[in-house]
């Protein structure tokens, strides 16, 4: 189908290289997966869940509230429980894979690019689909492009995609020129271009390190591309290759955004080329004066641990300039603002007909500026500010410059909540387009021939529609264009007509179908992902008042109205995570653990987003007390409602932020909760990172009891409930460490409870044999710990 040439042919394995990291097996190889608020993708959507936050994709026990894109319908509920739910739940990586993903468009919106594995694989290939005729093709496979051989990663290149939670290997990522005429992608350490007009690849590998994020110019004829630390521009056409920038070192990089960037920011890339391809703005970034900390493999003590610069609250973090160099070369015009006061560099745009534009923040969070800069001198201007006495939520997609450069959108929770706005050039407020009331979630796109934009949106918090607004102040309302109850997220082109629909429903049905820009259907997008065995019975209700809650139920599908049943709460119940939404996929797992004799509830109390500015920030200086409080009322209310919950036998798991709020739970309200599963959970907020922490608990010189109060070490000598802690050994997102000081404070108090270390995994578990027994030894945990009279004992008992 495609013939291969380069400029050099070899297939050299590069020092440094390995299959898999630290010994692990192919599934412990596959790293994370992410979305907090929209992520920005060289198509405008790609969002199709823009709220959840990264520590809920961690579980290998929880099934995460992600839009599951596949285009099948579930089969019909089978009242036979399924013996082996957990093998193919674990081997389809939660029905996952075989999933349509990454969004791309090109020729005017008519082709559509994306990527697929099979329904057992990680290993993604490239295809097309043609919106004219609704019909698909393969472009490229991995495969091929290694010519059957097996691919590499550099420990760099595992720790962007632990970044990026992605857990694929094979076509990872992708990129189109702006004409859409050829393909970048970065496999194996390896770079390959791919022209869509002689369906001829070519693999441009060049002298240097394996190349990290590589981009084309807005023109095609370049690909920049970070080696080493340093910055490099190659020539599409003669694959000569300049060095832009010199000094990296182990401490100092430049073009890679630094870890709180990536991890907390949702900002990705440490480099912009300017509209006219002469230019680059990139980031230095210094962090010798930031901890170094280090993960080893204690299953294999002979292997050296790995280094990496980790900043905890209080600590120095590390130190950003951005500057701007000719893409030919040359001097360095580093941009001036005031980083001592703004260190953080939150997101960095650079449009046609439009200034580079930087936001900062201050290290506390509460307030932020975005200015313009003069691409000559580095001078910078305020166009606008935004402040907040809790925190400041970070929008990745804001700003968004219109094509004439007369104006942008930005986002603002100024009014009490999310609100979309148009800006003028200078910073003045020209509109607001959607108003808290719309229930702004993320931008999705914009169609700037007919004048519109695409938001995420809605007034109920657990679904979420496509809503269309008009960017001119004489404009109509917004106007919903999706309907059912249902998490929608949208793809579009960057004309704006061309889109994928991804809709998740309540009932269990999932879909990706591709719309023109007249609104009619080209078609659906296949998935490969194979179909649960049943759907999950989710009852979503309201509970409480003052403020309400939302909470989710699910019933064992042999359900008897006339027997009392023990609970198991599932919660994440911290910022920017809902586990309470009508995405029914999203609640397989927990049927399964209620088809073994329990009930499975959800609560989304305070501190959880999609409930307006007030809601969410009233966990600020305190992590635990009012989200520990929610659960009890939202328990407590359900219990009252719904009689067949037997409120004597109640169990809580979760991990990371759920892990911790579990272990909480059984520490501090033994009278409410009897047994806790904690997944990954941190023990000591003082031992996590700054930009996530201090955004929440402030700094602790300024607030050394919200940190005491909010730890698990305060607590732990308290536990008189039986808790099974879980964590992987690898985690470099809330690292072993904390379990270990948890199992320490807990011993030294004389407390019994199991503790789970899985050596080698990161905060995530893809390992379908260790998913499956992981399961199950939960069930066997929840199941020993609330059997009839048990709860009623307590630890004291056993």
């Amino acid at each position: 189908m495609f013939a291969i040439s380069g400029c050099r042919r070899d297939f050299l394995k590069r020092p440094g290289y390995h299959e898999y990291p630290r010994g692990q097996s192919p599934f412990q190889a596959h790293i994370l997966a992410r979305a907090s608020r929209p992520s920005a993708h060289a198509a405008e959507g790609n969002v199709l869940h823009p709220l959840i936050d990264a520590r809920m994709y961690g579980s290998p026990c929880i099934t995460i509230v992600a839009v599951m894109v596949l285009s099948i319908s579930v089969c019909e509920a089978d009242e036979q429980p399924h013996d082996d739910f957990l093998r193919q739940y674990a081997a389809t990586y939660r029905f996952s894979l075989g999933q349509p993903s990454d969004f791309q468009f090109a020729d005017e919106g008519r082709t559509v690019f994306f990527l697929r594995s099979g329904p057992r694989s990680f290993v993604r290939d490239l295809f097309a689909f043609d919106v004219a005729t609704g019909q698909e093709h393969q472009v490229l496979t991995a495969d091929k492009l290694l010519d059957g051989g097996a691919e590499q990663l550099t420990a760099e290149e595992l720790a962007r995609r632990e970044r990026l939670r992605s857990t694929a290997r094979g076509i990872v990522a992708y990129g189109l020129s702006q004409d859409g005429q050829q393909i970048l992608i970065p496999l194996s350490g390896s770079l390959y271009l791919f022209d869509r007009a002689r369906e001829a690849v070519r693999k441009l590998d060049s002298e240097g390190d394996v190349p990290l994020d590589p981009r084309f110019s807005p023109d095609g004829k370049c690909i920049a591309a970070v080696r080493n630390g340093d910055l490099y521009v190659l020539d599409v056409a003669t694959c000569d290759q300049r060095r832009l920038t010199t000094g990296a070192s182990p401490t100092r990089s430049h073009g890679l955004a630094e870890f709180v960037a990536q991890e907390e920011m949702d900002r990705m890339h440490g480099y912009w080329w300017s509209p006219d391809s002469r230019k680059i703005a990139y980031q230095e970034t210094d962090t010798s004066e930031v901890e170094e900390w280090h993960i080893a493999d204690p299953m294999k003590p002979g292997a050296p641990a790995q280094a990496w610069r980790y900043p905890r609250p209080g600590r120095l973090n590390a130190r950003v300039r951005l500057g701007i160099i000719e893409a030919t070369g040359g001097e360095t015009t580093w941009i001036d603002w005031d980083r001592d006061r703004y260190p953080y560099l939150a997101a960095v745009a650079w449009k046609k007909h439009a200034p580079l534009t930087l936001l900062v923040q201050n290290r506390e969070q509460t307030e932020e500026l975005l200015l313009a800069v003069d691409a000559k001198s580095g001078a910078s201007k305020t166009l606008l500010s935004e402040s907040d006495s809790a925190w400041i939520n970070i929008d990745p997609k804001m700003p968004r410059w219109l094509s004439d450069g007369r104006h942008f959108l930005w986002s603002t929770e100024r009014a009490g909540a999310w609100q979309l706005e148009l800006r003028k050039r200078d910073g003045g407020l020209a509109a607001v387009l959607a108003k808290p009331e719309v229930g702004y979630r993320g931008f999705l796109g914009i169609d700037e021939q007919r004048g519109v934009a695409y938001i995420a949106g809605g007034d109920d918090p657990t679904e979420q529609q496509i809503i269309e607004v008009a960017f001119r102040a004489e404009g109509p309302p917004p106007q919903t264009i999706t309907t059912g109850r249902a998490i929608h997220g949208a793809s579009f082109s960057r004309q704006g007509g061309t889109r994928v629909v991804a809709i998740s429903t309540l009932e269990g049905n999932v879909q990706h179908r591709v719309y023109r820009g007249d609104s009619t259907m080209a078609g659906e997008i296949k998935s490969f992902a194979e179909a649960p065995p049943f759907a999950a019975r989710v009852e979503l209700t309201k509970v409480c008042q003052d403020p309400e809650l939302r909470a989710a139920i699910v019933r064992p599908r042999d359900f008897l109205p006339t027997e009392r049943y023990p609970v198991i709460v599932h919660v994440y119940g911290g910022p920017h995570g809902q586990t309470v939404t009508a995405a029914g996929r999203s609640y397989l797992l927990n049927q399964w653990l209620a088809d073994q004799g329990f009930l499975v509830v959800s609560v989304d109390g305070r501190g959880t987003p999609a409930r307006g500015r007030k809601f969410e920030r009233a966990v600020h200086g305190n992590l635990i007390d009012l989200p520990l409080a929610d659960q009890v009322r939202g328990l407590q209310a359900l219990g009252a409602k719904y009689p067949e919950m037997d409120l004597s036998r109640v169990g809580i798991f979760g991990w990371s932020f759920g892990g911790y709020l579990s272990a909480m739970a059984v520490m501090q309200r033994p009278d409410v909760f009897h047994a806790a599963v904690a997944g990954a959970p941190v023990a000591d907020w003082l031992d996590y990172d700054t930009h996530y922490t201090e955004r929440y608990l402030g700094l602790p010189v300024r607030n050394p009891a919200g940190y005491q109060a909010s730890s698990v070490l305060t607590h732990a000598p308290k536990l008189r409930r039986p808790l099974f802690i879980i964590h992987g050994t690898a985690d470099d997102n809330v690292y072993f460490l904390h379990s270990l000081k948890m199992s320490d404070a807990l011993f030294r108090a004389g407390c019994s409870y199991q503790f789970l270390p899985l050596p080698g995994f990161t905060h995530m578990v893809p390992d379908p044999v260790i998913t499956e027994s992981l399961n199950g030894r939960i069930v066997d945990f929840f199941t020993t710990s609330l059997k009839p009279g048990r709860a009623a004992q307590g630890q004291d008992d056993r």
